[in-house]
């Protein structure tokens, strides 16, 4: 399969949940989006140990003890880059009325569509990043494994793309302008994927550093943004259910495709 398909394959789980406003009327329900919210959780902690974390240690397995050294280092820095970008961007979490980063004086809706794309970007990067070591043909990442990474991706963002657009058309947007900003929400993520493959083209050596990375992304969205929304007021318990089936979905695609 080449590369650019399945970075193209997140894209089109978040249009498929994008146009859930063409059959859903008013606001998400608060469990259905606290639910959906858990399981986009867990799906990106179990990608980020199974498909990133473990491969990356696996990678250095000859350094013995140190082979956790690149691991550490790129989690750190993925975290620390997302940091810095959340720090930076002016971006306007839904449900929210207070905008984070830098001031600006840009819409509500460009602060919205900028929050997405934050949270989408460490996504696109996952995938590009385990696409490439297939592509490079290393032993710890099949094609089959990157395929599920793609797969679960694309899984969790079918909620995602419906998170973002229900609110969209509840506060007054038309069904086609609210489809529309939230399938771009998602477009970040092929781009995202693809520079990581590039990079990781002219840098064999950084790809441990590379899924480390991507990994600490990934769980900086969760811990900063997923995890407060879904556990916030009533019935966050269940969000933890969506969290375990999330995780488990990914943990088995990743193990079962790998």
């Amino acid at each position: 399969m080449p590369p650019i398909i399945g970075l193209l394959i997140p894209l089109l789980g978040t249009m498929l949940g994008s146009a859930m406003v063409f059959f859903m009327k008013g606001e998400m329900p608060e469990r259905l989006q606290k639910g959906l919210l858990g399981f986009a959780s867990g799906v990106m902690v179990a990608a980020s140990v199974w498909s990133l974390l473990l491969p990356c240690i696996e990678m250095g397995a000859s350094a013995g003890k140190w082979a956790v050294a690149p691991a550490a280092v790129g989690f750190l820095l993925g975290v620390g880059f997302l940091l810095i970008i959340d720090e930076l961007t002016p971006h306007l979490h839904v449900g929210s009325n207070k905008p984070e980063g830098m001031r600006s004086r840009l819409s509500r809706t460009a602060m919205l569509a900028l929050a997405v794309t934050i949270h989408n970007l460490p996504e696109g990067m996952a995938v590009g990043v385990v696409f490439a070591g297939a592509s490079e043909g290393h032993a710890d990442i099949s094609l089959m494994g990157a395929l599920a990474m793609s797969l679960g991706i694309a899984i969790q963002n079918i909620p995602e793309g419906a998170i973002i657009s229900m609110p969209m058309r509840a506060a007054g947007n038309s069904r086609w302008k609210a489809f529309l900003i939230g399938s771009l929400s998602g477009v970040v993520e092929p781009i995202g994927g693809l520079m990581i493959i590039l990079l990781a083209s002219l840098f064999l050596p950084a790809m441990p550093y590379l899924l480390a990375f991507a990994a600490g992304a990934m769980m900086y969205v969760v811990v900063e943004e997923l995890i407060p929304e879904a556990s916030r007021g009533q019935h966050s318990n269940i969000s933890t259910i969506g969290f375990a089936v999330g995780f488990v979905l990914m943990m088995m695609l990743d193990v079962i495709m790998g």
